[in-house]
């Protein structure tokens, strides 16, 4: 997010006139002689550029500083260019845009002794310039074209403005929404995690890392980080390898599978030694049991931050985190400051550097700056890119379809564009939130509010009224919070009761109302965990003044997370999930809205009941007493003051027609161990709409060496059918997909008898059944 005193920052670094100059040539110097067409070629001219290269010249490659307009952690750079020009930098984050980029890649190119070119790095999340739906709308939206679309086009921005490298995807799988950043991920399931990832991955990086439209992608956060204890952000970890195995890392392995070029490491701990310090995790798991080749780097500061988890002081954890197999160091300047003295006291060792070294230069060689390094700084380019209209119209279409509808009583939806529409809530005309957290370096004041949108839609057709309703929060302390980092928070200086009087008067002259409530974006992401996941502030008292006033009640939810809305959901006569939406939000959530777009989405994460529940998530293990519904029954596996069911289960979501399953067909139910099952399932549109589906398979294996999960994703399809259309769908499962790792970490499909289910969510399904014949 833009950072309030970047100005200032840039002032005290001596930075900022060089960054506004422009440059007196835009061409670019002669090239170093390197080319680019395979790892042979590669191998020898880092060979014999290494040869050149002092000690400081190795570790200075190991160092990423940030400089910028954009500051993620507590710790700025200082002397920059000065680091730059005795070579001990190797990459910069937080600086953008090509006059910016250039004037530092000039110092690297023009003024060290070797002539090293930088690597730039962003947090470019879910867009660039053009903002689309926060990572858990995109998932929500089942669509595998449109995400990679959306990292496409990330990548064709970020890299016309200066950027390289970028610290997406987030795969982390997280099955507590207390944690903030599981805004940032793909949810609960580690099959659709890893589907997610893997079209993240060649969205950015393509088919060739030389072209200037690509860019690296950087897997975060390796590992475990969305299991972090209480759902409290940069907490401990602590698993089983099963779990790991089965439930946590497959969406980290797909992304490497499909080529990501760098990892990130992540904060928390596992099996007590922090991730960036972990060589179990670094090298025997990433390097040797999956072949990872890439480079490794931290998150911001985290070896530093090693010293707090109780590993030493700074000499020592340096010598950890090399020995662990971290390449690059974020921000904190302990290799730079230590690793020297380490290999003299010869805590490390000077092939540990050299390896180190020599990924990051080999990183460099394939985006192809020893070939032009100012491949990404083309002011005349980055002016054609950014949010090109097909790039917009992209981000709206993507919105839309990221939408989940979950509730829609005696169809209070679609709206009718006449009458009077009361818009009533925090969100109903802000712009800020519409883009989210981590939305980089796209600018609010160009994304459509809700407001606008429906303004947009209805155009004079209907009189549309509004009123704030509440506050997000009447607490000062969290809005001096949200405000310092870029929440842009207008706090209305008029008592809640004063603003819910108001809010109830507007919607007395409206024939519908339409609240729109939820999160403010800064409640969201990177150190935003809460305790308590329900509409903060005021918003559940304004929602029950507008529902007294006898008005159909529709709710618009924003929001970075998995809400708690038992009343919501009994009292509001349609509920649609938007997250935040990205630029186009207004526009896309009113194609929702009115019926021009009938929703889609389905949720990638449960939604619980109450937070006692938590973590709750469809595919659990069976204990040994589960409960089966009979109120009376005490000795089993449930709470005394809810049920063990959620709110909104994995998989669901509305639409504005209705679609029917009928009961899935095998085509054999014995699978060989060399052998594929083919289920036909046919879904029928019943409604009165053309609609799209998700139609949804998983398994369950009925008997195995371990506890297996009640249901497990393996498949889905996303189908448009006309209204009355029928279409049979075809699935395939072989024994590879009924595979899991047992207690000795063997990969195995055992030999046994299996369900298949087939639905629109997880819960909502029709059930066959197979064998799984032995060799």
């Amino acid at each position: 997010m833009k950072h309030p005193f970047r100005t200032a920052l840039l002032l005290g670094l001596g930075l900022l006139a060089p960054l506004l100059e422009t440059p007196k040539s835009t061409a670019a110097p002669a090239p170093v002689s390197a080319p680019t067409d395979d790892k042979a070629r590669m191998d020898k001219f880092i060979s014999e550029l290494m040869a050149k290269m002092n000690l400081d010249e190795k570790i200075g490659q190991l160092n990423l500083i940030t400089v910028g307009f954009d500051v993620t952690g507590p710790v700025v750079s200082k002397d920059v260019d000065a680091s730059i020009k005795r070579g001990a930098v190797g990459a910069v984050l937080n600086t953008f845009t090509p006059q910016a980029a250039r004037k530092l890649q000039e110092l690297a190119v023009k003024q060290t002794r070797l002539k090293i070119p930088l690597i730039f790095g962003y947090d470019v999340i879910h867009g660039h310039r053009t903002i689309f739906p926060i990572a858990l709308g995109l998932a929500s939206s089942w669509d595998l074209v449109a995400i990679e679309r959306s990292a496409r086009i990330a990548a064709e921005e970020s890299s016309a403005d200066g950027i390289n490298w970028v610290y997406s995807p987030m795969v982390d799988i997280s099955r507590d929404p207390r944690w903030g950043r599981i805004s940032e991920g793909a949810g609960e399931d580690p099959y659709l995690g890893s589907q997610i990832a893997r079209v993240m991955v060649r969205g950015y990086q393509g088919d060739d890392l030389t072209k200037s439209n690509t860019v690296m992608a950087c897997v975060k956060h390796f590992a475990l980080y969305g299991a972090a204890e209480a759902g409290r952000d940069y907490n401990t970890t602590d698993m089983s390898l099963v779990r790991m195995y089965n439930e946590y890392l497959p969406p980290y392995k797909a992304a490497i599978d499909a080529g990501a070029g760098s990892m990130m490491s992540s904060f928390n701990d596992i099996n007590g030694v922090p991730a960036t310090g972990n060589k179990w995790l670094m090298t025997e798991l990433l390097r040797n049991q999956w072949g990872f080749t890439g480079f490794v780097a931290t998150d911001y500061t985290a070896i530093n931050e090693m010293s707090a988890h109780g590993m030493g002081d700074d000499a020592k954890v340096s010598a950890l985190a090399l020995n662990a197999g971290i390449d690059q160091d974020m921000v904190g300047e302990i290799y730079l400051k230590n690793l020297a003295q380490n290999l003299k006291d010869g805590t490390v060792t000077q092939e540990q550097i050299d390896v180190a070294c020599r990924r990051i230069l080999e990183a460099k060689w394939k985006l192809g700056l020893f070939q032009d390094p100012y491949r990404y700084t083309n002011e005349k380019r980055a002016k054609q890119t950014m949010m090109k209209p097909e790039f917009v119209a992209d981000a709206r279409d993507i919105a839309r379809k990221s939408l989940v509808l979950l509730k829609n009583s005696n169809n209070a939806l679609p709206l009718k564009k006449t009458g009077t529409i009361a818009l009533i809530g925090p969100l109903a005309t802000r712009q800020r939130d519409m883009i989210g957290s981590w939305s980089g370096a796209g600018d609010w004041k160009q994304a459509v509010s809700l407001e606008q949108g429906i303004r947009n839609a209805v155009g004079g057709s209907a009189k549309i009224v509004t009123a704030q309703g509440a506050n997000f929060t009447e607490d000062a302390q969290m809005i001096a919070r949200l405000n310092e980092y870029g929440g842009e928070l207008n706090v209305d200086p008029r008592s809640a009761d004063e603003m819910i009087r108001e809010a109830v008067q507007v919607a007395q002259s409206a024939d519908v109302i339409v609240a729109a409530v939820g999160e403010s974006q800064g409640m969201t992401g990177e150190a935003a965990s809460r305790a308590d996941i329900g509409l903060p502030g005021r918003q559940l008292e304004l929602l029950k003044a507008l529902k007294a006033t006898g008005k159909p009640l529709v709710l618009v939810l924003m929001n970075g997370r998995p809400l708690t809305l038992p009343w919501e959901d009994k009292n509001a006569d349609a509920i649609l999930e938007t997250w935040y939406a990205g630029s186009q939000a207004g526009n896309a959530i009113a194609d929702v809205l009115f019926g021009s777009y009938n929703p889609s989405g389905k949720l990638t994460a449960t939604f619980p009941q109450s937070v006692g529940q938590i973590p709750l998530y469809y595919n659990h293990k069976m204990t040994g007493r589960p409960y089966q519904g009979v109120a009376l029954d005490k000795y089993k596996s449930r709470y005394m003051d809810v049920t063990n069911d959620p709110l909104y289960p994995f998989g669901f979501g509305l639409s504005y027609t209705t679609f029917q399953y009928g009961k899935p067909e095998l085509s054999t139910t014995n699978l060989a161990m060399n052998g594929t099952l083919e289920v036909k399932v046919t879904v029928q549109n019943t409604g009165s709409y053309d609609g799209e589906e998700v139609a949804q398979l998983y398994i369950r294996d009925l008997v195995g060496s371990i506890s297996r999960p009640v249901k497990e994703l393996k498949g889905f399809q996303k189908v448009l059918l006309k209204k009355g259309e029928s279409r049979t769908l075809t699935f395939r499962l072989t024994p590879e997909d009924l595979k899991f790792y047992n207690n000795d970490l063997k990969f195995v499909a055992e030999p046994g008898d299996f369900q298949v289910f087939i639905g629109g969510n997880s819960r909502d399904v029709q059930m066959a059944e197979f064998k799984l014949a032995g060799n």
